[in-house]
């Protein structure tokens, strides 16, 4: 699971993580209805939350979060993992150039694994990239609730090109 590599990632300037941020938390309209928020962002992996609130119920006697919630954030987190993947290959241009590469990502294939009820206060959505091809880039996700706990799982294939 962890990469090898000679030398430690570059981080992001700040001027991409703003740009990113904006994209994803401004500009993606459907992220704010979720309440998706970046709480960290890595070239290698990127992490989120999203605090529960009424909107997002999916049974309301158990309170437990919409499956659709969970399957929309796995799938925006695993586009914003290639985001960053892209970002940092690319390290060479200057930040407002590499936001310029996302125009055409879009998913292509999604599989998400409810493995627990999604109950709680918040939750963690982690993503990392396991392949960025030329055309083809897929990811792994997670869904966790405010204990650590895996409550999905997801895996995603995103058009880059």
């Amino acid at each position: 699971m962890s990469k090898t590599s000679s030398a430690a990632p570059q981080a992001f300037e700040p001027e991409f993580v703003a740009g990113l941020k904006s994209i994803f938390e401004e500009k993606i309209v459907f992220n704010q209805v979720l309440g998706l928020k970046i709480t960290s962002l890595h070239p290698e992996r990127v992490e989120g939350r999203i605090d529960m609130k009424p909107d997002l119920v999916g049974h309301y006697a158990y309170n437990r979060v919409h499956g659709g919630v969970i399957s929309a954030g796995l799938d925006a987190m695993g586009g914003l993992a290639v985001m960053a993947a892209i970002g940092g290959r690319h390290m060479d241009e200057a930040p407002e150039q590499r936001l310029h590469r996302f125009a055409k990502l879009g998913t292509i294939d999604l599989r998400i694994d409810y493995l627990r009820p999604g109950i709680g206060s918040h939750f963690t959505l982690h993503a990392e990239v396991l392949r960025l091809g030329s055309r083809v880039a897929t990811t792994r996700m997670e869904f966790r609730g405010p204990g650590g706990e895996i409550m999905s799982a997801g895996a995603a294939a995103y058009i880059v090109s």
